[in-house]
């Protein structure tokens, strides 16, 4: 009984360093591109009916949490149907190895609303710009399994995180979130889509010499 439990554990640790060094193919173009337009939709909605969002933050919050949980919920959906059809007996693994990468940012990114929110909100002003930015480190842990040119997305949220911390409480402004994250998802999308046309075009390559 032991060895058939030893047999079992080196196959799931066969089976994780497998989805380790495989590239990971779960997220969908046309999902993230949504949750692009979704951002801009709300930036659009917070224009449109929160005119004084310095005063009224628990609503300026709940906007974009709730666009947040929408975003988060239509990308787990998808990522898990697509990575059960493209991975099969491999799902599983390639899930929690995706999922592993970028749960933390996300995780990191509640924990500092909540501390922030309780015990700080004299500086609540700051939660645009470190949602980008912990949101660029997510983009950057999960370089090792997406195309190479994820690293561009990850600057990207980096640098428009790093000017929302310039504008003071300015960065409540709509377009302070809508643009970076609206741009950046929809960089996202472009990248998943073209940069998986150029590995399959790399394997066929390989393939033929």
């Amino acid at each position: 009984m032991m060895e058939l439990h030893k047999a079992l554990a080196e196959i799931r640790s066969i089976r994780g360093q497998l989805a380790r060094g495989t590239k990971f193919r779960g997220y969908g173009p046309a999902t993230l591109a949504c949750t692009g337009i979704l951002a801009m939709l709300a930036a659009a909605v917070q224009a449109q009916y929160l005119q004084a969002p310095a005063r009224a933050v628990s609503l300026y919050l709940g906007i974009w949490i709730a666009t947040a949980i929408v975003s988060l919920t239509l990308i787990s959906i998808e990522t898990i149907t697509r990575a059960r059809r493209l991975y099969r007996t491999l799902a599983n693994e390639m899930i929690h190895c995706a999922a592993e990468q970028f749960l933390p940012a996300i995780v990191a990114g509640l924990l500092v609303t909540v501390v922030l929110t309780r015990g700080a909100p004299q500086s609540l002003w700051m939660l645009p710009g470190l949602w980008q930015i912990i949101f660029s480190l997510g983009v950057f842990s999960s370089c090792r399994v997406l195309p190479p040119q994820m690293f561009a997305v990850g600057i990207w949220y980096l640098v428009t995180g790093l000017i929302c911390l310039t504008l003071g409480t300015g960065a409540f402004a709509p377009w302070a979130m809508g643009i970076p994250f609206g741009i950046g998802q929809l960089l996202v999308a472009a990248v998943l889509q073209f940069g998986d046309r150029e590995a399959d075009g790399d394997t066929d390559a390989d393939t033929d010499t």
